[in-house]
């Protein structure tokens, strides 16, 4: 079996980076020199209080928005000098997304919906089939896959979010407040979801604002002022 501990072979890196909004007098330095390493096996949760950094720094981590100063590597890759065509294939290739909101197509079955990045990938639709059967049956939704979004309860769709997050093998899962849309019951079957697919090796970002959330993870990141005031040790 997979070992929890972490590899210490980085996959994403955050050097010096700062992000600048606006101009002049109105300029907003949403992070401010941010060092940050997230290693193979990691499972990394993020918090702060809401302008505290930590949304900016994970749509960085998740190549949707670019450093204005430093550094960021993705798997040795400079994700600065890359094109926005190179950053929409990195995005594809290397990570996966998990929302409090669940961003599924709704005219979809929850198989089509997981085969929905494949597709960008220009994996062949036999193989799509495939594994997308054997990403529902791995998050325990393997008698859903014909259902529709509005068949499928607030937990459901959100399994249904996190295989499509997975089939590509991402280098690294984002996750942005993934219980913030679910109950405290069905939270707790997510959040053991994600301690199982760390077990198997998935390396993971969670942002929330939950502590007991926040517990399950191996380390917690504590954001304030676009700086890191806090990095706990593995648990």
């Amino acid at each position: 079996m997979f070992n929890t501990q972490t590899t210490y072979k980085p996959v994403a890196s955050l050097t010096n980076v700062s992000k600048f909004y606006g101009d002049g007098s109105l300029q907003i330095k949403a992070l401010d020199q941010l060092n940050l390493v997230v290693n193979k096996g990691d499972y990394l949760a993020v918090m702060g209080a809401s302008g505290s950094g930590k949304s900016t720094a994970m749509n960085i981590l998740g190549c949707l928005d670019r450093p204005s100063k430093g550094s960021y590597l993705l798997n040795n890759v400079a994700v600065e000098d890359l094109s926005d065509d190179q950053l929409a294939d990195l995005r594809n290739q290397e990570l996966g997304f998990v929302f409090q909101q669940f961003h599924l197509l709704p005219e979809a079955t929850a198989l089509e919906n997981v085969m929905l990045p494949m597709i960008y990938a220009g994996i062949p639709n036999k193989e799509r089939k495939t594994r997308a059967e054997e990403a529902l049956t791995r998050v325990g939704l393997s008698e859903r896959i014909n259902n529709r979004p509005n068949q499928l309860s607030g937990g459901q769709q959100q399994r249904v979010a996190i295989a499509r997050a997975i089939i590509n093998t991402p280098a690294l899962l984002l996750a942005d407040e993934p219980t913030g849309a679910l109950d405290s019951s069905t939270t707790e079957g997510v959040l053991n979801l994600f301690d199982e697919l760390h077990s198997q090796g998935i390396t993971l970002v969670l942002v929330t604002h939950e502590d007991e959330v926040a517990s399950r993870a191996k380390r917690t990141v504590h954001f304030k002022d676009g700086k890191i005031m806090h990095l706990s040790q593995e648990n």
